[in-house]
């Protein structure tokens, strides 16, 4: 489909390495402790470690504040295109809002907003969550996936408005045919 876009997980995977890399210092000097004794761990390699596991969470804390800053999702689309949703809630206010940035292959911005929703849009009163309200809330909001949304209604015959439908589907088809 044309609009479809293939998520970037770079972020993801910088916050993992960092943050895993860090657990594994603190298991190791943990460890090291247990089976050596508090003397055996006041050594130059103990002290550097722990220096090494308090420099990987500051980094870890300043990559997810500032570089992920609350961005939930970041997708690209085979004709370069790129989509950054990155969402917030105020204290003690039932409001989601989301800020979307839709950018150029040449990085030009095509569409900068921010949209607001009350939760109670997509989840009931027990905690069920809907996704279908929040699939169509975002479709109306957003122009590329309004698009998206409009194209495959058009392939399904409206039986389906979910972006990516038709992708899953041909896959389907696909199987079928090799089956046979």
């Amino acid at each position: 489909m044309p609009y479809t876009f293939k998520q970037d997980h770079f972020k993801t995977n910088v916050r993992f390495i960092v943050g895993y890399s860090a657990v594994a210092i603190a298991a190791f000097t943990f460890y090291a402790d247990r089976k050596l004794g508090w003397e055996a761990t006041t050594s130059s390699w103990v002290i550097a470690a722990v220096g090494s596991y308090f420099i990987l969470n500051s980094l870890l804390t300043y990559w997810v504040w500032a570089v992920e800053a609350s961005e939930v999702f970041r997708g690209k689309r085979k004709s370069g295109e790129t989509i950054s949703i990155r969402s917030s809630v105020k204290k003690h206010t039932p409001l989601y809002r989301l800020q979307i940035q839709y950018k150029s292959a040449s990085n030009s911005v095509l569409e900068e907003k921010e949209i607001v929703s009350p939760f109670t849009a997509w989840f009931s009163a027990d905690g069920t969550f809907h996704p279908e309200p929040l699939r169509k809330w975002l479709a109306n909001e957003i122009n590329v996936l309004r698009l998206a949304a409009q194209e495959t209604r058009k392939k399904t015959g409206g039986v389906a408005s979910v972006v990516g439908v038709e992708e899953t589907e041909n896959k389907e088809v696909k199987d079928a045919k090799k089956r046979r």
